[in-house]
This record gives C-alpha cells, sequence and structure tokens, in this order.
C-alpha cells in the first residue's frame, strides 16, 4: 500500500508517490492507495497551480484505472477536518469486469479505525 500523506504541491512527496504507484502498477504490483492527513489534498478536483508557479499533475490520477489502480482509500476523518467532503475530490472511476463492466468510484471513504486494520494488514507500506 502506498500511504500518501503530504498536500500535492510545496514538497516532491505528492508527484513522487503518484510516479511511484504507475511504475509498480506497471509491473503488475498489486498497489492500493491511501490519503490521509494533507495527503487528502491530492484528490481535491479543480487544482490551479499557476499561483505557486508549479506542475499541476494531478490529471495524472485519472491513468490510475489504466494500470488497474482501483483502490483509493481515503480517511474521512482528514477530510472532514479539512473542511472538504467527497463532493470536492475529483471523480475517479473505473470499469469493473467482475460486475459486467459496471463503472465505479475508485475511492472510498473509510474511517481512522478501519483504515488502520487495513494498514496492520498489509505486507508493505510506502510512505509518501
Amino acid at each position: 500500500m502506498y500511504l500518501n500523506r503530504h498536500a500535492p504541491h510545496g514538497t516532491i512527496y505528492g508527484h513522487e508517490g503518484l510516479e511511484v504507484v504507475l511504475v509498480g502498477a506497471a509491473f503488475d504490483q498489486d498497489v492500493s492507495m491511501a490519503f490521509i492527513g494533507d495527503g487528502v489534498f491530492q484528490l481535491k478536483k479543480e487544482q490551479n497551480t499557476s499561483a505557486i508557479e508549479t506542475k499541476n499533475f494531478s490529471a495524472a490520477y485519472r491513468a490510475l484505472k489504466d494500470y488497474d489502480v482501483t483502490r483509493l482509500y481515503v480517511e474521512l476523518e482528514s477530510l472532514t477536518e479539512r473542511g472538504l467532503t467527497s463532493e470536492d475530490l475529483m471523480p475517479l472511476t473505473y470499469e469493473d469486469e467482475d460486475d459486467d463492466y459496471k463503472e465505479k468510484s475508485a475511492i472510498q471513504l473509510i474511517d481512522r479505525a478501519s483504515l488502520g486494520k487495513l494498514l496492520e494488514a498489509q505486507n508493505v507500506i510506502l510512505n509518501f
């Protein structure tokens, strides 16, 4: 699991984390991502980086479905603490081949306790 804890801009963590996820998924690794703390801002829709003159890499999240990365866990408490709701997040979807190719959301809201249990079950956690 890739754990995203930093805001998307101001450091390299967000961009580098996404790049590592895409590389891992390209090599058929079982990839899931979790977003906690300021990391939830990485999935905020309509990001505009023109004022800080940095590359806006948020559109690259749409490529996750092409790499079969369909499990994006967003900690509900982190969203709430930052004044965000699920409506503030990008509409990242995938087609579920096991369910007649129905379009489904890749983003799953998860409470802090459940995320903790999910993290405990992981063999490898990469922190970004």
